[in-house]
C-alpha cells in the first residue's frame, strides 16, 4: 500500500518511466534473455553430459546439444552485457533529466529555497536522493520485475508438465521473491529511515562546519570541531553493521530455501523422469537449469529492503515545487535606453508575523546618478536592492524602470542590472574564465582590458601563469580586495547601465577600502550606482545620500549639503574619519 500511495501523486519517477518506456522494456527483455540463456546453458550442458555417458553413443546424437551449449554460453554474457548497457543508459538518461529538473526548480527561486531549507539540504538532494532513485531502478525495479516474470514463466512451464509440482515450486519461489522481501522491508524499514536521517544531519553539520571552519580554528576549538560529528558517524556505523548482519542471515536463509528447491527437483525428476533411458538423460539437465535462477531471485530482497530509503527520497523530491511564473508579459528594454528608476511608496514585510521592514519608501534615481543608502544593520538596505532587482515584491507601492514595472523586465534584467556584493564568488578556474563570466562573448583582449581598468594588470602579469592563473577555491589565491576587483572586472564586461553595490568593501582595512572605492567610482563613472554601505567612508563619491532609521528616512541630500546643514551627519562623518 505504501508503494502505490507513494507513486499516486508522484511527478519525479512516473513521468520518466513513460518517457523512456521503450528502452525500459528492452532492458527487461534482455534481462529475461540473460536468465534464459544461463538456465538453458546449464540444461544443455547437463543433457550433453548425461547423453554422452549413455552407451552406445553416437557423436551425432549430441552434436546439436553441443552447439546449443556453445550458443547459450555465448548468449548469456552477450545479453548480460547489452542488458547492462541498456539499463544503465536508461537510468543515466532519467537521472540526468532529474538533476537538470532539480537544478532548474531550485534555480528558479533560490531565495525561496534558502528560506525553507538548510544549506546542507541541497547536498542531500543531489548526493542522496537522486542517487537513490538511480539505485531504485537498478537494484529494485529491474531485478523485481525480472524475478516475477521468471517465477510466472517457470511455474506455468512446470504446471503444464505437472500441475501439483508447478504449484509447489510457485509457492517456494513466491516465498523467495515476495514474502522474504516483505519481511526484510518490515524489519529494516525503521533502521534505514534512521540511517538516512543521520546522513541528512551529517550533510547539514558538515556543510555548516566547513563554512565556519575559520571560526572554529580561531576560537581554539579544533578538537570540538573534529568531535562534532563523531557521535552521528558512530551511530551510523552501528546501524549499518546491524543491517549487514541481517543481510547475511537473510541471504543464507534464501540460499537454504533455494537448496530445498533443488532437492525437491532431484526427488521429482527421479520419480517422474526415470522410466526409461531417454527420460533419465534429462534429470541432470532439469536440475542444473534451476541453479542460475538464484542470481536473479536472491537479490530481490536486497532491493525491497532499500525501498523505505527510496520512498523517502521520492517524497522529499516531490516537496520541491517550482515557483509559479506569475510574471506579466515581458518587455525588452535596451541598456542604451535606460533613463531612470522610480521607487514609489513601497512597503515590505517578509511575513505577517514580522514587523514592517520598509514603509512608504520612495526615491527617483536618474541615469548616471550615484546614490548611497546608509543606516544600521537590519534596517532593510539590502532588501531594497532585492526589491529593485525584482527578487522580492513589495506589498504596497511600485518600482519602475523607465515606465515599466520591474516585473516586466525580469527575463533579461541582467542587461540592465549588475550586482557586486560583500563576497563575490570566484570559481576554481583561470582568472580569464572568472572575469569572462560577465560576458562570455568577449575576447581575451577585452577581458584583459577590463582587468587592467580595475588595477590588476601589474599584479596578474607578475604571476607565473599570468592571466591563466587558477584563482583557487572561492578565490583563495587572491586577497579580499583583489577578489572584489576581479568581480568589478566582470561588471565592466557585463556593461549594464545600473550597478548595485551591496557593501562590497566590508571587512577590508581602511587603506584597501579607500583605494577600492576610488577604483569603483572611477571605472563606473558613467553608470548609475546604488550603493548600500554601513559607514561614510568614500561618501564624497556619491550625488545623493539616504540615511534610513527604523522604518523611515531620517535624512537625505547631497553629502556637501548634509555636512553643512545636518549636525547628526557631521557627527557621523567626523566619527567615521576618526576626527
Amino acid at each position: 500500500m505504501n508503494f502505490f500511495k507513494t507513486f499516486k501523486s508522484d511527478t519525479w519517477v512516473k513521468p520518466y518511466i513513460k518517457q523512456y518506456k521503450g528502452l525500459l522494456i528492452t532492458a527487461l527483455i534482455l534481462g529475461l534473455l540473460t536468465s534464459f540463456c544461463a538456465a538453458a546453458l546449464m540444461f544443455t550442458s547437463g543433457y550433453t553430459i548425461d547423453k554422452a555417458a549413455t552407451h552406445p553413443i553416437n557423436i551425432l546424437l549430441i552434436y546439436i546439444p553441443i552447439l546449443l551449449t556453445r550458443a547459450f554460453g555465448i548468449g548469456r554474457p552477450v545479453f548480460k552485457y547489452i542488458e547492462r548497457l541498456k539499463s544503465h543508459n536508461w537510468v543515466l538518461r532519467v537521472t540526468s533529466d532529474l538533476r537538470t529538473r532539480l537544478y532548474k526548480t531550485l534555480e528558479s527561486d533560490a531565495s525561496f529555497f534558502n528560506e525553507h531549507h538548510k544549506t546542507g539540504d541541497i547536498m542531500g538532494l543531489l548526493s542522496e536522493d537522486i542517487s537513490h532513485l538511480q539505485n531504485l531502478y537498478l537494484r529494485t525495479i529491474f531485478p523485481a520485475v525480472i524475478s516475477y516474470l521468471l517465477t510466472i514463466i517457470a511455474s506455468i512451464a512446470l504446471g503444464v508438465f505437472n500441475r501439483s509440482f508447478g504449484f509447489f515450486v510457485f509457492l517456494l519461489l513466491f516465498l523467495e521473491v515476495f514474502l522474504v522481501p516483505l519481511v526484510s522491508v518490515s524489519i529494516e524499514s525503521a533502521r534505514r529511515a534512521y540511517q538516512k536521517s543521520v546522513k541528512s544531519d551529517l550533510y547539514v553539520q558538515l556543510t555548516d562546519n566547513i563554512l565556519g571552519v575559520d571560526d572554529w580554528i580561531i576560537s581554539g576549538r579544533k578538537v570540538d570541531f573534529k568531535n562534532l560529528t563523531a557521535s552521528n558517524i558512530q551511530n551510523l556505523d552501528r546501524s549499518q553493521n546491524k543491517s549487514k548482519a541481517f543481510r547475511r542471515n537473510r541471504d543464507f536463509l534464501l540460499q537454504l530455501i533455494f537448496a530445498a528447491m533443488v532437492v525437491c527437483f532431484l526427488i521429482f525428476t527421479n520419480l517422474t523422469m526415470t522410466h526409461n533411458q531417454e527420460q533419465a538423460n534429462f534429470v541432470a539437465a532439469v536440475v542444473l537449469a534451476i541453479f542460475p535462477l538464484s542470481d536473479a531471485i536472491i537479490p530481490v530482497s536486497q532491493g525491497f529492503e532499500e525501498w523505505p530509503t527510496y520512498r523517502d527520497s521520492i517524497n522529499r523530491l516531490n516537496t520541491i515545487k517550482p515557483i509559479p511564473n506569475n510574471l506579466p508579459i515581458q518587455k525588452e528594454l535596451k541598456p542604451q535606453n535606460f533613463k531612470d528608476i522610480s521607487i514609489e511608496n513601497i512597503t515590505f514585510e517578509y511575513n505577517s508575523s514580522s514587523p514592517i521592514l520598509i514603509k512608504n519608501f520612495s526615491q527617483k534615481i536618474q541615469h548616471g546618478e550615484k546614490l548611497a543608502l546608509l543606516g544600521p544593520s537590519g534596517i532593510g538596505k539590502t532588501t531594497i536592492l532585492q526589491l529593485i532587482l525584482g527578487d522580492l515584491t513589495p506589498q504596497q507601492g511600485q518600482i519602475k524602470v523607465n515606465d515599466l514595472d520591474i516585473s516586466q523586465i525580469q527575463v533579461n534584467r541582467e542587461k540592465i542590472f549588475s550586482v557586486l556584493n560583500q563576497k563575490p564568488f570566484l570559481f576554481n578556474t583561470t582568472l580569464l574564465n572568472n572575469v569572462r563570466l560577465g560576458n562570455e562573448q568577449k575576447s581575451d583582449a577585452e577581458v584583459k582590458r577590463a582587468i587592467d581598468r580595475v588595477g590588476l594588470k601589474d599584479l596578474v602579469e607578475s604571476l607565473p601563469d599570468q592571466y591563466n592563473t587558477i584563482v583557487g577555491e572561492n578565490g583563495s589565491r587572491f586577497s579580499g580586495g583583489e577578489q572584489e576587483r576581479i568581480a568589478l572586472a566582470r561588471i565592466l564586461l557585463q556593461d549594464a547601465p545600473v550597478v548595485l553595490l551591496d557593501e562590497p568593501t566590508v571587512g577590508l582595512d581602511p587603506i584597501t577600502e579607500n583605494d577600492l572605492l576610488e577604483t569603483f567610482f572611477d571605472v563606473l563613472k558613467d553608470k548609475t550606482i546604488i550603493w548600500v554601505t554601513h559607514h561614510l567612508q568614500g561618501i564624497n563619491h556619491v550625488d545623493h545620500v539616504v540615511f534610513m532609521n527604523s522604518d523611515k528616512i531620517e535624512m537625505e541630500g547631497s553629502p556637501k549639503d548634509l555636512y553643512k546643514t545636518n549636525k547628526h551627519f557631521q557627527e557621523l562623518y567626523q566619527m567615521d574619519q576618526g576626527l
